[in-house]
């Protein structure tokens, strides 16, 4: 093949796996407003039932207040997951976006699908439709990365995509922490002792 045609096959290429990565980020970017939305819903739900669980300590209903807390500890497991789940995916995009820009799009899928993959696993049984869009947009990376890779020695050095994936993933963590200590109250300790009584994730997934 002449040398201006392998060229031009080289920037169609490239250019046809900018455009699928870019499909990918725009799917994630609807996803972190799905997270959004739900995140929204139960911070809502959050301060009504803090409020319920005070009036139950005013009126010295301790029973009451203990097993509403426990609803309440319940609840913000889903809150924290949720809110781990968009900060991760926000910075993933965030990083996809500016790869597409200035970089090599490909190199950056493998940390990408590795996130995913743990903000699947954080949603599991919480938001089946995001769960399953998470799962189909890794399925589409990697497809992306498996055509790039024919006919092609791919450079990836697995080790620092590994690394990459962790750091996103403990920014998101270590936001989760700040946020959560700065904006919800704390919940009495008597109560906070007990166990959990279940959760609303249906209800929330419908939001």
């Amino acid at each position: 093949m002449p040398f201006r045609s392998r060229v031009k096959d080289a920037v169609r290429k490239q250019e046809s796996v900018k455009q699928r990565v870019d499909q990918a980020t725009r799917r994630m970017e609807l996803q972190i407003q799905r997270l959004d939305r739900a995140s929204d819903s139960l911070s809502k739900r959050d301060e009504a039932l803090f409020t319920r669980i005070v009036k139950a300590y005013q009126t010295h209903d301790m029973t009451r207040a203990q097993v509403l807390a426990s609803e309440l500890a319940e609840m913000r497991k889903i809150e924290k997951a949720i809110l781990y789940a968009r900060l991760a995916l926000e910075q993933t995009v965030l990083r996809v976006r500016t790869v597409i820009d200035f970089g090599d799009a490909v190199g950056t899928l493998i940390p990408t699908m590795n996130v995913l993959r743990n903000i699947r696993n954080g949603l599991s049984g919480i938001l089946p439709t995001a769960e399953r869009e998470l799962g189909a947009i890794g399925d589409l990376l990697q497809g992306i990365v498996t055509d790039s890779s024919q006919g092609n020695e791919l450079n990836i050095n697995v080790e620092a995509a590994n690394e990459d994936s962790q750091k996103i993933l403990t920014e998101a963590a270590n936001a989760v922490e700040r946020k959560i200590s700065r904006e919800l109250p704390e919940i009495p300790r008597q109560a906070a002792a007990q166990q959990p009584s279940g959760n609303d994730t249906q209800e929330m997934e419908g939001s």
